[in-house]
């Protein structure tokens, strides 16, 4: 058998809502039986029965608002679908590999469930059975819930072979990772006890704990305790999983499943059938059982059962080894979870692997002696054993009433590949996200991920923070912020919990950002520029070796090693001309890497070389050869200065006229303009200006650039073969002042873009025209051109960003950028933006569903009260022993809906919730509305005009026929409405009311 790898987990059982509580109910050694609740049934009706057992204290809760199911709906579903849907979603995002990311893609499902409770409870009354009762009472439907509403197309089935289903269903699965029908399956298990039938049945049997706890291998064993619970595991190739970079829980080296054949009975265990699959199973994995760590056994408590396991596990594992098998079962914590057991087992293996630590035995202080487990080869641990490094395996074994028996073999996960870690001054920046289906779940969600923060020792950041950006995004909410260590972060996320979230909370908009880049040119230059990014970033510093390569086989010298050595050359224009455009491409480069791609770009005189180059008029080495000969040929000039002017070329014509030796070098706004010439005309005009109270300020520039003193660096430039392309990408020209067309940049181009003033201002303003940008990103080692463009107002709407601002910057500017742009909608590809050993997965606190909503059963009969949660008031949907099964509010919910219960359908589209406010009403409208609630279970209040039929209101094909023959009871006048006429029509409320009084209209004229 092919191996496999464990790569997410999710659970819920009694006293352990998720997986890190789980681990700590086992580490503790805890039990979890409580009293029968009311809500299920009355133990004194019950006689015989115990009144104790394992149950989940919210079973009943559901946010059916985040996976877009009516309340009607909801309050009809088998509660274990509502339940496996949330911890499907969990298990998902903890595999780094979200239900978003995976949607429309062949993963498998696999459901271990054990009969069908539910449907027995409800439908029962045939005049109370709907089309969602008969959808939400299947078993069948377990794990094609998941598959439908998580979008996921491959092999969905639900497994049912008794108190095996849920191993077997990992068995399913694993075998068809192995033949290729998917490559990423989901093995669940579930269980709940909504009723007490099967007490009754075990207590007949004589197997029924009367305390209802279940007490494997100790003397104490007296019977089964049953109990609820879930889990959910994604696996996936082990190969695949290494190569994604996934973490790894533990390896599953092999399954095997049998059968008991014609025993001494249907529901008695078989010993040899019991030995046979797990040498099959060892077989498979390619291991003996002297191998074997510990074992994960069926253990029950049930004299019968125990003594039979522990003779099929002696005669495979007593042999000469050097230390007896481990043994345990978490049935004496947790009870007996039934279709829910083998998933239970392996969650619990495969933690013990991860951890590295083996929980003790329950009952170890008590051992039946009776088993005779010394001599079999076999222990129970009455300490938590540790695991020595290396390989470790273990085995998980479920066996079923009906006589089908499942084995699985784990080995603990592969060492992950070493990475030398880098040497920094502080910790890398990097940047958290979260999203979610509305704000108010959004901060909640936010304030849960605080809390698990702050109760780890303080670290780095990066590492979770890659683990968010790979698991917790997609949602229409989206959250970012940026941090260094655990600590920062967690205030940084309290803070947006609370009510004043500020900018870092927003609703994702329907349209990426339009992002340009402005390359800025000469004077923006300084010793030791990006050298902090140069430290953090290891794209910036692939892609400025990059273009160092490039630029050194004219150079003869590193540019990268000026730039980051503080080296004061850096002024020179031999030296500076390169580096800027080195650090120009390189910034580029590594944002596009990031996912921001220019939609349009410019470049400020020099900068336009950059700008050329990431459009795709030049390749980089015929740009770097471009940079090289223009900063020799500009050394060669005259020396001559540069002076950025507060004013506007209609103030500064007259006094031009008075100095021949000056020109205009560019035109950056409407009041701005730079000045080029002789130093001593410079500083004439500077003089007559400040008489003038207007500012001006000598560039850190040594040679009058764009001016007539350039002339013989230009002349060298015409004479230049440059292989240059039309842009691939749209290129604003600062020579021409408009987006260049077919022109090539060639010599002749570039020998006037060196001599002629450079019209920026022009040019912005035709990329903005372009373009539309929502956001103008800087490229450059410092601001120098985002003030101009602000004061020039030259792109009206467009945010100003800068990755590297400054002497200052590091990582963190241009993590911020990302954060800033993903806010804006942008997805960002990641991995670029982390050093190799930074991406690696952080376990992050799982999701946390909404629990304003609560869907009660009764299995006594007695009737559902009324609820805040959402829907009731539509009516009864369903039966139970004659009762209603209504949506209800929990305990303690005050009498007023919260804002997340009540908020209007269609609110999450940016719908005016108060649109209709003050209108009247028209009866087709009032007609479509009280259709819709009454179908959908809603409150009529949340149905608001521009609700969407689909995406809002989780309308479906049975429900659009059904809303067609109530329109027509309600609104006779039409007559029969067309299926076809009316499918296009189902857009929102609005439309469909529109179209049916057109329609009432048609008919009366």
């Amino acid at each position: 058998m092919g191996e496999l790898a464990i790569v997410g987990m999710d659970c819920a059982f009694p006293g352990a809502a998720d997986l890190e509580a789980y681990w700590q109910l086992l580490l503790r050694g805890g039990r979890v039986a409580g009293q029968v609740p009311a809500q299920r049934w009355d133990p004194a009706a019950v006689p015989g029965a115990p009144a104790r057992g394992g149950f989940l204290a919210d079973a009943d809760v559901f946010d059916h608002e985040f996976f877009t199911i009516t309340p009607r709906e909801a309050a009809v579903m088998d509660p274990h679908h509502r339940l496996l849907l949330q911890c499907a979603w969990r298990a998902l995002e903890d595999s780094g590999r979200p239900a978003g990311r995976l949607t429309g893609t062949e993963v498998g499902v696999y459901v271990g469930v054990m009969g069908g409770e539910w449907g027995r409870l409800t439908m029962g009354d045939t005049a109370r059975i709907t089309p969602q009762l008969g959808a939400g009472s299947s078993a069948g439907m377990a794990a094609n819930r998941i598959s439908y509403h998580l979008n996921l197309t491959g092999p969905s089935l639900a497994v049912d072979t008794a108190c095996s289903s849920a191993l077997v269903a990992v068995h399913l699965a694993g075998n068809a990772l192995l033949a290729g029908e998917c490559d990423t399956a989901l093995a669940a298990g579930v269980n709940l006890q909504l009723t007490p039938a099967l007490n009754q049945v075990y207590a007949q049997l004589g197997l029924a704990a009367p305390d209802g706890q279940c007490k494997p291998f100790s003397a104490e064993a007296d019977g089964i305790g049953r109990s609820d619970g879930l889990g959910v595991v994604v696996l996936r190739r082990l190969a695949d999983a290494q190569a994604d970079g996934q973490r790894i829980y533990a390896v599953l080296r092999s399954t095997a499943v049998n059968q008991d054949g014609r025993s001494n009975g249907l529901t008695a265990p078989n010993r040899w059938s019991q030995q046979q699959v797990l040498r099959a199973a060892y077989r498979r994995a390619g291991v003996g059982p002297e191998q074997i760590a510990f074992i994960e056994a069926h253990g029950t408590g049930t004299a019968l059962g125990d003594a039979i396991e522990c003779a099929a596990l002696g005669a495979v594992h007593g042999i000469e080894r050097r230390q007896p098998v481990a043994i345990g079962s978490v049935k004496g914590n947790l009870g007996h979870t039934e279709g829910a057991a083998g998933i239970a087992g392996l969650i619990k293996v495969a933690l013990a692997l991860h951890h590295r630590i083996v929980p003790a035995s329950k009952g170890a202080d008590r051992v039946n002696r009776q088993l005779r487990l010394a001599e079999r080869g076999l222990t129970l641990l009455r300490s938590p054993l540790r695991l020595p490094a290396g390989e470790q395996l273990a085995g998980v074994s479920s066996f079923g009433m009906g006589g089908t028996n499942a084995h699985a073999v784990l080995a603990s996960a592969p060492p992950a590949p070493r990475r030398a870690p880098l040497r920094r001054r502080e910790p890398a920046a990097g940047v958290f996200t979260l999203t979610a289906d509305t704000p108010e779940a959004l901060r909640r969600n936010l304030a849960a991920q605080a809390e698990a923060l702050a109760k780890r020792p303080r670290s780095a950041a990066a590492a979770l923070c890659w683990s968010s950006n790979r698991a917790r995004t997609g949602l229409p909410y989206r959250f970012a912020a940026t941090a260094r260590d655990s600590g920062q972060l967690a205030d940084e996320l309290r803070r947006a919990a609370g009510p004043d979230s500020g900018p870092q909370i927003l609703q994702r908009p329907w349209d990426q950002p339009v992002v340009a880049f402005v390359f800025t040119g000469q004077g923006c230059q300084y010793p030791g520029m990006t050298a902090g990014l140069h430290r953090e970033s290891a794209g910036y510093r692939q892609h400025l070796a990059a273009v160092d390569q490039a630029l050194g086989a004219h150079l003869g010298f590193s540019v990268a090693e000026l730039i980051t050595s503080g080296a004061e050359r850096i002024h020179d224009p031999l030296t500076s001309q390169p580096a800027l455009f080195a650090v120009g491409y390189a910034l580029a480069r590594t944002l596009i890497d990031l996912g921001v791609r220019p939609a349009a770009v410019t470049g400020h005189s020099l900068g336009e070389i950059a700008a050329a180059t990431i459009a795709g008029a030049l390749d980089l080495d015929t740009a770097a050869e471009l940079v090289v000969v223009r900063a020799e040929a500009m050394e060669a000039t005259a020396p001559g200065g540069m002076l950025a002017v507060r004013a506007g070329l209609a103030e500064l014509t007259e006094l031009l006229l008075d100095e021949p030796e000056l020109a205009v070098a560019a035109v950056n706004g409407p009041k701005d303009t730079v000045l080029s010439g002789s130093t001593a005309a410079l500083a004439r005009i500077e003089a007559a200006l400040t008489a003038r109270g207007i500012r001006g300020r000598a560039l850190r520039v040594s040679r009058a650039f764009h001016s007539p003193l350039i002339a013989p660096a230009a002349e060298r430039l015409r004479e230049l073969t440059v292989g240059a392309a039309v842009p691939a990408v749209p290129l604003a020209s600062t020579r021409r002042g408009q987006l260049l067309g077919a022109e090539l940049m060639d010599g002749h181009y570039w020998a006037g873009h060196a001599a002629e003033p450079v019209r920026f201002a022009e040019a912005v303003t035709a990329l903005a025209a372009q373009a539309a940008p929502t956001h103008l990103v800087e490229i450059g080692p410092r601001r120098q051109l985002l003030s101009l463009v602000r004061r020039g107002g030259l792109a009206p709407g467009a945010a100003l960003l800068h990755p590297a601002p400054g002497p200052e910057a590091t990582g963190w500017e241009l993590a911020e950028l990302v954060a800033e742009l993903y806010r804006a909608g942008l997805d960002p590809e990641w991995d670029a933006l982390y050093e190799p050993e930074d991406r690696r997965t952080e376990r992050l606190r799982p999701y946390v569903f909404a629990t304003e909503h609560r869907f009660r059963w009764n299995a006594a009969g007695s009737a559902a009260g009324s609820a805040a949660g959402g829907g009731a008031d539509s009516g009864a949907v369903a039966g139970v022993g004659g009762a209603a099964l209504r949506p209800l509010a929990g305990a303690g919910v005050p009498a007023a809906r919260p804002a997340a219960v009540g908020r209007p359908i269609g609110a999450l589209t940016g719908v005016n919730a108060g649109a209709n406010a003050g209108k009247p009403v028209s009866p087709v409208l009032a007609a479509v509305i009280e259709t819709v609630v009454e179908l959908g279970g809603y409150h009529e209040g949340d149905v608001v005009g521009g609700a969407r039929f689909y995406e809002d209101l989780a309308f479906d094909s049975v429900m659009t026929m059904q809303l067609k023959d109530r329109i027509e009871t309600r609104l006779p006048q039409l007559g029969a409405v067309p299926v076809r006429e009316l499918l296009p029509a189902l857009r929102t409320v609005d439309s469909l009311t529109a179209f049916l009084a057109e329609l009432i209209t048609e008919q009366v004229a």
